[in-house]
């Protein structure tokens, strides 16, 4: 039986990992060595904006070591990412460089998007998980410089926000004040409160959760002495958060010696403390779950997906249409005129797969810009153009990378302007990238030509490839004359990209 062994590496704010796997051909992943080295990459990356070099030293010599004890187990491949930390400071790509020439180690630092798609996959490969979720659920994950919370419902996941709110990052922000005051833990919840009210303001109002999900460096400790419900794993929040409660007012040495941790005099375990008690308080839901995955759980999964040794059952896509209907929701941009601008999309993309040579992710990236095509007229009808694309771009949807945005924001943009020159965007996407926003956006306009009065005059629309010709055959009761004119502006467009000319048959119906 075929075993492959794979090492995942992860640079995070205040430690890296190595994390050693055997992914079998019965699709199985087994972790069978996990080693951790303590260095403070945030301490640099989140206070100066730079990693200095004595840090930079430190980090190539944990990789080195990294790098034998792969060797040592005879490795067949390996991925290294890094996170937060890296995006934050300017000298990252000399670091990356200094790295690869001194280690042979390739490090790919994570968009937010990818990093999290990573966590959330790390969840999903567990049978626990969508159980979980069918009931309503959060997923928080807490790392150095930031967390994120995903809301799920019903099974799919509706939002997802990116806080910069990271253990490490809380403790640089008042380590100036730490010993100036004599309730420390008092302005860690201060500073936590502010950026929590917010998020349960907009997100969580008449929401409710059965489970918070918890990821996030110390937890495992915390919840380790706990009994915990035998079915699922879970524990009781309340009873949780009257340990952390115990917790507050010590000070992060007695906390360390309670857990036992390695460092008995540990900086980051009290913010960690304060801020999962602030979570588990406003979140509200019934139970918690700790898994006992990380990152490094993400990248084997990712990398057994890619590889095709592993299969989901989760229907990641599904997640990504549910969040945009979501987002297009709060921007009151969702409506019957959406719907059939969404179905007729479809119906263009699939009648023209032999000529547009697209696959099933950009078919997925045309539904999501077909929901989000109205969602700028919220914040300005003669600007719409620009702020749907500023909307989306500011937008986590949780299961596309940030350059899937990127070109869904695009195609979104150019649906109502001239699409411009390569060179205008050049600095966000390569050539492929643009190709793909230029047959989206071809597809997208014809469609929303078609609906143009928004009145929904067409019914059982059938698209259909014959020779050099897309022929889209609808019936309708009403006039479609300016649904006509407007479908041929947009037509001499749509035979420069594909070289097809698209023609709507009118069948009256009466």
């Amino acid at each position: 039986m075929k075993i492959t062994t794979f090492a995942a590496i992860y640079i995070g704010s205040y430690e890296v990992s190595l994390k050693i796997f055997e992914i079998s051909a019965n699709r199985k992943i087994r972790p069978i060595d996990y080693i951790r080295s303590h260095v403070e990459l945030g301490r640099d990356a989140f206070g100066k904006g730079v990693i200095g070099y004595e840090l930079v030293e430190e980090l190539c010599q944990i990789l080195k070591e990294f790098r034998s004890i792969m060797d040592g187990y005879k490795v067949d491949d390996y991925e290294a990412c890094a996170g937060n930390v890296f995006r934050n400071v300017s000298n990252a790509p000399f670091i990356l460089d200094q790295i690869r020439l001194r280690t042979r180690i390739e490090v790919m630092v994570l968009s937010n998007s990818e990093h999290r798609l990573m966590d959330y996959k790390s969840l999903a490969i567990l049978p626990k998980f969508e159980k979980m979720i069918q009931k309503g659920a959060a997923v928080v994950n807490v790392g150095g410089g930031s967390m994120q919370i995903t809301l799920f419902r019903k099974g799919t996941a509706i939002t997802t926000q990116h806080i910069e709110l990271g253990i490490m990052r809380i403790r640089e922000k008042l380590s100036k004040i730490e010993n100036l005051v004599s309730h420390y833990e008092t302005q860690i919840q201060e500073l936590i409160d502010k950026e929590l009210e917010i998020f349960k303001r907009i997100y969580l109002q008449e929401r409710e959760m059965k489970y918070v999900i918890i990821m996030g460096d110390y937890i495992e400790e915390m919840t380790k002495g706990f009994s915990k419900k035998e079915e699922d794993g879970t524990i009781e929040t309340e009873r949780f958060i009257k340990m952390l409660n115990k917790w507050y007012r010590k000070s992060a040495e007695e906390i360390s010696l309670e857990l036992n941790l390695a460092n008995e005099h540990d900086p980051l375990i009290l913010p960690s403390v304060v801020l999962y008690k602030r979570l588990s308080e406003e979140l509200n839901a019934k139970y918690i779950w700790v898994p006992g995955v990380n990152i490094s759980d993400g990248i084997v999964c990712a990398y057994a997906e890619k590889k095709r040794m592993i299969y989901f059952e989760h229907d990641f896509e599904e997640d990504v249409l549910a969040a945009a209907r979501n987002l297009a929701e709060r921007y009151q941009g969702y409506s019957s005129h959406t719907e059939a601008v969404l179905n007729m999309t479809v119906s263009i993309f699939d009648a023209m797969k032999k000529v547009h040579g697209m696959g099933k992710r950009e078919r997925l990236l045309l539904q999501v810009a077909a929901i989000l095509h109205d969602c700028g007229r919220y914040i300005s009808l003669v600007n719409q153009a620009e702020c749907s694309y500023q909307i989306i771009m500011a937008t986590e949807i949780i299961g596309m990378t940030h350059i899937e945005r990127e070109i869904v924001a695009n195609a979104v943009k150019y649906n109502s302007q001239p699409l411009q020159p390569y060179s205008s965007v050049s600095d966000k996407m390569d050539q492929k990238g643009y190709m793909t926003v230029s047959k989206l956006t071809a597809i997208l306009k014809i469609a929303n030509a078609m609906d143009r009065s928004h009145r929904q005059k067409f019914r059982n629309i059938k698209a259909a490839l014959q020779d050099r010709e897309l022929v889209i055959t609808v019936e309708s009761s009403e006039s479609i004359v300016l649904e006509k004119g407007l479908f041929s502006a947009y037509a001499n467009s749509f035979e420069e990209v594909f070289s097809v000319k698209p023609r709507i048959r009118e069948k009256k119906v009466f």
